[in-house]
């Protein structure tokens, strides 16, 4: 064999060699099974406004950030791509409880991410509870919240009660009523759901407790759309404030039959969907001065970046109260696989006893539920900020009359 016949040769091995280390590399990496990770969400339905703007846009941010990344981080610091199966539960109960049997029973996922909504996660807690998955319910607001940590151990509640949310409103308006800037006088509406109801009960004792008197108090079925006849009650109520514990859906409808019929509380509040990032349209670019439930620091650097990733990946932003949670909630599944990997009763003692770094800053939950969080926010220079706890960092005074339409 020549000498360059050789140098060919040896060339020739050395290539292969390296090739069949890179084969080798891959096939390791390929060895590492994928993590399995569903979700049953309204794709479809009543609630597709909801989950679509606060629920599946973020699970779809952090898989693709975690994948891009190369995965879920694990104990031994090897890591795992995440592999996604979703179900379109639909908006209905009964179609999310079989979704999530599914995923259980057959697709057997190594964990299951909540639906949007409160009525949806407490129709599945039994399940999740029966089969040992621990449930993040980061979108679901109910005073039951201790009750039901305790009865089913590894549930998770994120997003406080309805009595949380009705005092910090009444403290935002007591302190409008002593200014002399509203009269003592509320205009109520309620969805006739879970939250709602919730939301109600803590608000009546709330409202008297800080000297109002609800002038009109009327709930109204899930699903109404013809938004006329309550309005204009409210409107003859003489109230300086009109409160709505409200879904997306009538948050908006109740924001336009405002409009158009020259309604102009001192106060204009909605529920569910008043943080949404498309309000500023649906209320025709008047969103100035209008309050809704939750709120998130605007000020915060970790939330401006989020605001920006979240913008870039779904190409919009997120809502300004339970996106952040539903994100900050992922960020804590992350931090607690690599420290304890999948297993179910070692993720749940973790989200139980340990603090993660997240979005919304530190986080440790008290019996089982997320205690630091914005009850009150309001629409001020195109952006939904804070109010209440005034205390928290972030907060702002709140500006009250609200522009006219």
């Amino acid at each position: 064999m020549t000498r360059m016949t050789r140098r060919k040769a040896m060339t020739a091995l050395a290539c292969a060699t390296a090739i069949g280390f890179s084969f080798a590399s891959s096939a390791a990496v390929a060895a590492e099974p994928p993590i399995k990770i569903g979700y049953a969400v309204a794709k479809t339905g009543a609630n597709a406004t909801g989950a679509g703007i606060t629920t599946i846009p973020n699970y779809q941010l952090w898989v693709k950030e975690v994948n891009q990344a190369g995965g879920l981080t694990m104990p031994d610091g090897k890591k795992r791509m995440i592999e996604v199966v979703e179900y379109d539960d639909r908006s209905s109960n009964e179609d999310l409880v079989r979704a999530i049997e599914r995923l259980a029973s057959q697709d057997k996922v190594d964990f299951i991410l909540p639906p949007w909504g409160t009525g949806p996660n407490l129709a599945i807690a039994p399940l999740m509870d029966r089969f040992g998955y621990p449930q993040l319910a980061v979108t679901s607001v109910t005073d039951k919240a201790p009750e039901f940590a305790a009865r089913w151990k590894r549930s998770y509640w994120m997003l406080g009660g309805g009595h949380d949310y009705a005092v910090g409103l009444a403290n935002v308006l007591k302190a409008a009523k002593a200014a002399g800037t509203i009269n003592n006088k509320i205009a109520m509406v309620s969805v006739a759901d879970g939250f709602g109801i919730d939301l109600v009960k803590g608000a009546r004792p709330a409202f008297k407790d800080a000297g109002f008197e609800v002038a009109y108090d009327k709930t109204y079925p899930l699903g109404t759309s013809d938004f006329a006849a309550l309005m204009n009650e409210a409107k003859k109520s003489g109230a300086d404030s009109f409160v709505a514990f409200s879904y997306p859906p009538d948050s908006f409808g109740m924001t336009k039959t405002a409009q158009s019929i020259g309604f102009n509380p001192k106060v204009f509040y909605v529920g569910v969907g008043g943080a949404f990032p498309i309000f500023p349209k649906v209320s025709d670019g008047k969103a100035e001065g209008v309050m809704s439930i939750g709120g998130v620091d605007a000020s915060s650097p970790a939330i401006q970046d989020y605001f920006k990733r979240h913008t870039a990946s779904a190409g919009a932003p997120p809502d300004s109260w339970a996106s952040a949670i539903t994100y900050a909630s992922l960020q804590m599944l992350q931090q607690a696989v690599q420290r304890v990997g999948l297993d179910h009763a070692k993720l749940a003692n973790e989200f139980s006893t340990s603090s993660f770094d997240t979005i919304i800053g530190p986080v440790k939950l008290k019996d089982n539920q997320l205690r630091d969080l914005w009850w009150v926010g309001q629409w001020q220079g195109n952006a939904f900020k804070g109010l209440d706890p005034a205390g928290k960092t972030g907060a702002v005074p709140a500006v009250i009359p609200k522009p006219t339409w």
